[in-house]
C-alpha cells in the first residue's frame, strides 16, 4: 500500500505531512513521558524492543504473499502486532520509523507521499484500528480464539481504512487520472483479503509470543512492575532480532513478484501497475532527492533485508543508548 508521487498532489501531501509530523510529535512525548515512569533496568529494554520489532515487521513487509484468483499479491502492515506488544503510540513511532527508512534508502514510496503512507498505514492500524477494535475485543485473559478473531477483524479494518483513505488522497488531489469510483472498490476489496491475510500472520505471531513470554503482550512490558519482565524481554528482543535477520536475508527467494494490491487496483483501471510522475517542480525535487538517498531502490540487492533490518536494529539502540543516560529531571 505504499503510495507513489505519481497519485499526490502537493497540497494534499503537504497537509497529510502536518499530520503525520504532529502524530509523530504526540507519539515522541507519549513514548519519553513512559520511559520516564520505568526504572532504569526496565526502561533500557523499551527502545531496544521497538528497534528489532521495527526490524522484524520490514523485513515481513518485504515477503508478497500471492492472493489466489487474483494476480495480486499482499504484504503485511505490521501495525496491530507492533501495537499488541508495544502499546499504539510506541508501535505507531515504531512502523512510521520504518516507512521513513523505506522511503529514503528503499524508494519504497514516496518522498511527496511520506506524510500519506504514515497517516494510511501506521495512524489507521496503530491509533485507530487497534486501539477501537482490538483492544475491546481482547482483555489480558482473552482466549487464543479471541485473540486470533480480534486479529484479523482490526488487520482488516485498518487495511480498508488505509485504502480508503489513499483513494480520498487520490480523489483529492487530480493529478492521476483514474477513475475514482473504480479505484476505490478495487482498493478496498483487494486490501479486505490482503487484511484477512495479515490478521493470520499478526495472530501466529501473538500466539507464539503469547504461548512463550506473555508478560510482554498488550503493554504488559510497561506496566508490569517485576524485574524479571526486563530479563525476559531481553530474551524476546534477541528472538525478534534473530527472526528479522532471517526474514530479511530469505526474502527475495519467497516473495512474490505479483503486483501488490495498489499496483494491481491501478492496472484495474489504467491498464498499467505504475502512473509517471506529474511533471511539476514539486515532484522532480522529490525524484531528485529520493535518487540520491536511495542507496538500495526497490531493494535491488539480496542483502537489502539484512542491511534494513541491520539500520532500523543500530537506530533505535542509539536512541536507546541516549534515553538510558539522560539525566532524570
Amino acid at each position: 500500500m505504499h503510495m507513489s508521487d505519481a497519485l499526490i498532489s502537493p497540497s494534499v501531501a503537504a497537509g497529510a505531512g502536518v499530520v503525520a509530523v504532529s502524530l509523530i510529535a504526540v507519539a515522541i512525548e507519549v513514548c519519553t513521558r513512559k520511559a520516564s515512569t520505568l526504572n532504569p533496568t526496565r526502561r533500557e529494554y523499551l527502545f531496544p524492543l521497538m528497534g528489532v520489532l521495527g526490524a522484524f515487521v520490514f523485513a515481513a513487509q518485504m515477503i508478497n504473499f500471492t492472493i489466489p484468483g487474483t494476480g495480486s499479491s499482499g504484504h503485511i502492515v505490521g501495525g496491530i502486532l507492533l501495537a499488541a506488544i508495544l502499546g499504539p503510540w510506541a508501535a505507531f513511532l515504531t512502523l512510521s520509523s520504518v516507512l521513513i527508512i523505506q522511503a529514503l534508502i528503499f524508494a519504497d514510496g514516496g518522498i511527496l507521499a511520506l506524510g500519506c503512507n504514515i497517516v494510511n498505514m501506521a495512524a489507521m492500524s496503530c491509533l485507530v484500528a487497534y486501539p477501537i477494535f482490538f483492544r475491546t475485543l481482547v482483555c489480558p485473559n482473552a482466549s487464543a480464539a479471541r485473540i486470533s478473531a480480534a486479529s484479523i477483524i482490526a488487520s482488516v479494518i485498518a487495511l480498508v481504512l488505509g485504502a480508503a483513505a489513499l483513494s480520498a488522497e487520490t480523489a483529492l488531489s487530480g493529478v492521476a487520472a483514474l477513475p475514482m469510483r473504480q479505484f476505490l472498490v478495487y482498493m478496498v476489496v483487494i486490501h479486505l483479503v490482503i487484511g484477512v491475510g495479515e490478521g493470520i500472520a499478526t495472530a501466529a505471531v501473538l500466539a507464539i509470543v503469547r504461548h512463550y513470554r506473555p508478560d510482554i503482550l498488550f503493554e504488559n512490558n510497561l506496566s508490569d512492575t517485576k524485574p524479571t519482565v526486563a530479563h525476559r524481554a531481553a530474551r524476546v528482543i534477541s528472538l525478534f532480532a534473530i527472526a528479522a535477520l532471517i526474514i530479511g536475508a530469505s526474502f527475495s527467494w519467497v516473495a512474490s513478484s505479483k503486483p501488490d494490491g495498489l499496483e494491481w487496483s491501478i492496472e484495474k483501471v489504467a491498464e498499467s501497475p505504475t502512473l509517471a510522475n506529474p511533471d511539476t517542480n514539486y515532484h522532480r525535487i522529490a525524484a531528485q532527492m529520493q535518487e540520491q538517498t536511495a542507496l538500495m531502490p526497490d531493494y535491488d540487492t539480496s542483502l537489502a533485508g539484512i542491511l534494513g533490518s541491520g539500520a532500523i536494529i543500530l537506530g533505535v539502540f542509539v536512541i536507546a543508548y541516549i534515553f538510558r543516560y539522560q539525566p532524570r529531571r
